[in-house]
C-alpha cells in the first residue's frame, strides 16, 4: 500500500524518501511503499531521519497520513485525499491552478492539467515552484495579481482540487497526458507551433 502523507510539500514535484524503510504489516507478505514530503531545510532533513528531533517552534506534528491500497483507481484516491484544506502554500497554488483550470472536467482531466503545472516547474523553462508557474505573468487566465480568486472551500470540486494535487505532488499516478507541458481549451485555437500530446475532455494538450 502507499501511504500518502496529507499535508503537502513547498516543492515540485515531492519524491520519495530512498533511504526510508517501511514497515511490513504482521502477516503481509506486502511491502508498503512510504510517500514522504520533499525536504524543504535541513531541519527537515535532520527529522526525516530522526522522527525524535524538536520540532520548530510552532511546527504543527503531521501525523495524518491516507492508506493508499496497491492498485487504487484514481476515483479511489481522490477519495481518500479530499480536503478543504491543502496544507501548504504551494499545494495551494497547485489545487488553486486545477480548480479554475479544469473543475468541470473528468478527474483525469483535472490530473493532466495537475501534471502540466508539475511538469513546468521541474523542466527548467519555467519557475521551479507551482506557485512561480501559477502566477507567471500570462500564463492562466484566472491569475489576476499575486493571490487566487475566491473559493468555496467546502465545495466538492475544491476538494477534489486538492486530492488531484496531492496525487500530482506525491507522484501516485502518472498523467495520462505524459510530458505536456502547455494546453488550451478545445474551443480555441491558438496556432502554437509545439508538439500535440493529445486531447482530453475539454483540453489539447501540448509540449
Amino acid at each position: 500500500m502507499v501511504i500518502a502523507a496529507l499535508t503537502g510539500s513547498s516543492v515540485a514535484p515531492a519524491q520519495v524518501n530512498p533511504t526510508a524503510e517501511p514497515l511490513i504489516a504482521s502477516g503481509s507478505d506486502q511491502v508498503p511503499v512510504q510517500v514522504q514530503p520533499a525536504v524543504r531545510s535541513v531541519d527537515d532533513a535532520v527529522k526525516a531521519v530522526d522522527p525524535l528531533a524538536p520540532m520548530a517552534e510552532g511546527q504543527e506534528p503531521q501525523s495524518e497520513v491516507a492508506i493508499i491500497e496497491p492498485g487504487a483507481s484514481l476515483v479511489e484516491t481522490v477519495a481518500r485525499l479530499r480536503s478543504s484544506d491543502p496544507g501548504s502554500h504551494e499545494l495551494e497554488c497547485l489545487a488553486g491552478a486545477i480548480y479554475f483550470e479544469s473543475k468541470s472536467e473528468s478527474l483525469e482531466g483535472q490530473l493532466a492539467v495537475g501534471h502540466v503545472i508539475a511538469n513546468r516547474a521541474e523542466s527548467g523553462r519555467f519557475p521551479s515552484s507551482y506557485c512561480g508557474v501559477v502566477f507567471q505573468r500570462s500564463q492562466f487566465s484566472f491569475v489576476h495579481g499575486h493571490s487566487l480568486p475566491y473559493i468555496p472551500r467546502a465545495s466538492q470540486d475544491w476538494k477534489d482540487a486538492v486530492a488531484i494535487a496531492r496525487i500530482v505532488d506525491q507522484e501516485l499516478k502518472p498523467s495520462p497526458m505524459g510530458k505536456a507541458l502547455f494546453f488550451h481549451a478545445r474551443r480555441v485555437s491558438p496556432g502554437w507551433r509545439l508538439t500535440r500530446v493529445g486531447t482530453l475532455g475539454n483540453h489539447v494538450f501540448y509540449r
